[in-house]
C-alpha cells in the first residue's frame, strides 16, 4: 500500500489529514479526531484488501467492512452511524458517490407528496408540515389502507373521534386541521371524488376561553439568572432566553435566526415567520447584548452554518427548533421552576408588553399574529387592553 498523510494509508490516504482537520473544525476533541481518523485507516485497508475503489463505496460496502471489523474483535465504532462522519465527508470531496435513495414504498411517497403540497402550495412552515404529514401517516395506520375510492364520512369521522379523544385540546385542534387538510390533498388530487374535509368534526372548546400561561418578573429574573454566563452555553441560553422573553418569538423562528437576519447599524432583527413571511422587529439594547456576548465569546469560530444559535457539543451545527425549547426547560429546572418551554417565554413578552403600555395591535404586530382575534386572549391579562374588545353597553 502507498503510504499517505496522517495515519491513513492504501485509497483514502489524499484525504486523511483534511478530514482530521474537518473534525477539528467541527468541535471534535483531538482524542475523538483521531478515532475517526483510525477508523478511516481501517476502511482504507480493508477497500485495498477487497480490490475496492472509493467510487464502488455504497451501503452493502459499509456494511461489509462493518462486519469485518466486528470479527477482528473490534468493541468500538461498529456502527453505520459511526461510520457517518467520514462517509459524509468523503461524499462531499466528490470521492464516495452520493447514497441511492432507498425505494419508497407507496404509503412514504405519496407522504412525501403530500409534504411537498404543503411547502409549496400551502406555504406551511416546516414544524407544521411535518404535524400535518404526523396525522397523514396515523390516518393510513388506521384505514390499513393507502386505497381511497371507498373512502366515507362516517370512517373520516371515526378516525377523528378516536384520535381526539385521547389528547387535549390544543393537540386535538391540531389533529382536526391536519385531517382536513390531508383530505383537501387527497380530492385536489383525484384520488377520492369528492372533499371529505367537512366530514371532520370540530372540537368543542370555547374560543379564547384559556388564559395565557405567562411567569412573573421574579421567576423571569431566576430564569435568566440560572444561565452561568461564564461558560459558552451558559452565554447561549442567557442570549436564547432573553430573545423568547423580551420579543416573543416561537422557538422555529428563534432556531431559524441566521447572522445576516441581525441588522446591527439598523437596530433591527428580520424574523422568518409562518409560511414564507419576513417580518422586521426592532432590536432592544439588551437582546442586542446577550447575541452580541454569544457571537463575541462563545459560539465556536469556523462553524459551517449561518445560525445565530447552534449546539456546542460536535458536530457543531444549527439548534432545532426542539433544542431551543430543551435550553429554556433546562434553564428553568436550574432555576427551581417547574419545567417550562419556550411558548411560555412567549406567553410572557406578549403580557409583559402590555402591563407597559402596549395595545393589542402593537402586540400582534410583535407576535406575528394575523388577526386582531389571535391577540385579543392575551386581554384578560390587562383591564386596559380587555376595554379596547370590550362593546359599550347598549342604551335603554
Amino acid at each position: 500500500m502507498s503510504s499517505g498523510q496522517g495515519h491513513v494509508r492504501g485509497v483514502l490516504a489524499p484525504w486523511g489529514e483534511g478530514f482530521r482537520e474537518k473534525l477539528l473544525s467541527r468541535g471534535y476533541s483531538w482524542g475523538s479526531a483521531a478515532h475517526q481518523v483510525h477508523l478511516m485507516a481501517h476502511f482504507s485497508g480493508w477497500l485495498g484488501e477487497s480490490e475496492l475503489s472509493p467510487g464502488q463505496v455504497d451501503r452493502a460496502a459499509i456494511a461489509a467492512f462493518l462486519r469485518t471489523r466486528r470479527s477482528e474483535g473490534y468493541v468500538k465504532l461498529l456502527s453505520g452511524r459511526a461510520m457517518a462522519p467520514m462517509i459524509e465527508h468523503l461524499r462531499d470531496l466528490g470521492v464516495v458517490p452520493p447514497e441511492a435513495p432507498p425505494p419508497l414504498a407507496p404509503a412514504e411517497a405519496l407522504l412525501g407528496e403530500f409534504a411537498q403540497y404543503l411547502f409549496d402550495e400551502r406555504g406551511l412552515a416546516q414544524d407544521s408540515v411535518r404535524s400535518y404529514v404526523g396525522v397523514a401517516r396515523r390516518f393510513l395506520a388506521h384505514m390499513g389502507s393507502d386505497e381511497f375510492a371507498g373512502l366515507s364520512a362516517g370512517a373520516v369521522a371515526g378516525f377523528v373521534r378516536d384520535e381526539c379523544a385521547r389528547r387535549g385540546i390544543g393537540s386535538a385542534k391540531t389533529t382536526v386541521t391536519g385531517a382536513r387538510a390531508w383530505l383537501r390533498f387527497l380530492h385536489r388530487t383525484a384520488r377520492t371524488r369528492m372533499s371529505l374535509a367537512p366530514a371532520v368534526p370540530s372540537v368543542a372548546n370555547w374560543s379564547l376561553a384559556g388564559l395565557p400561561r405567562a411567569i412573573g418578573t421574579t421567576e423571569l429574573t431566576r430564569l435568566l439568572r440560572s444561565c452561568d454566563r461564564r461558560t459558552a452555553v451558559g452565554r447561549r441560553d442567557f442570549a436564547i432566553v432573553t430573545v423568547c422573553s423580551r420579543l416573543g418569538l416561537r422557538a422555529g423562528e428563534v432556531a431559524g435566526l441566521e447572522l445576516a437576519d441581525i441588522e446591527w447599524r439598523r437596530g433591527e432583527l428580520v424574523i422568518g415567520g409562518k409560511g414564507a413571511r419576513r417580518d422586521r422587529l426592532p432590536l432592544p439594547a439588551d437582546v442586542g447584548e446577550a447575541i452580541a456576548a454569544w457571537l463575541k465569546r462563545g459560539r465556536p469560530s469556523g462553524v459551517d452554518t449561518a445560525a445565530v444559535f447552534v449546539r456546542l457539543r460536535a458536530p457543531h451545527g444549527p439548534l432545532a427548533s426542539t433544542g431551543v425549547s430543551a435550553v429554556v426547560r433546562r434553564a428553568s429546572v436550574r432555576a427551581g421552576l417547574e419545567p417550562i418551554g419556550a411558548h411560555r417565554l412567549r406567553h410572557t413578552a406578549a403580557t409583559r408588553m402590555l402591563q407597559a403600555g402596549g395595545n393589542l395591535i402593537e402586540v400582534g404586530q410583535v407576535l406575528g399574529h394575523e388577526r386582531l382575534l389571535t391577540t385579543a386572549v392575551y386581554a384578560k391579562v390587562n383591564r386596559s387592553a380587555l376595554a379596547e374588545v370590550a362593546q359599550p353597553w347598549p342604551a335603554r
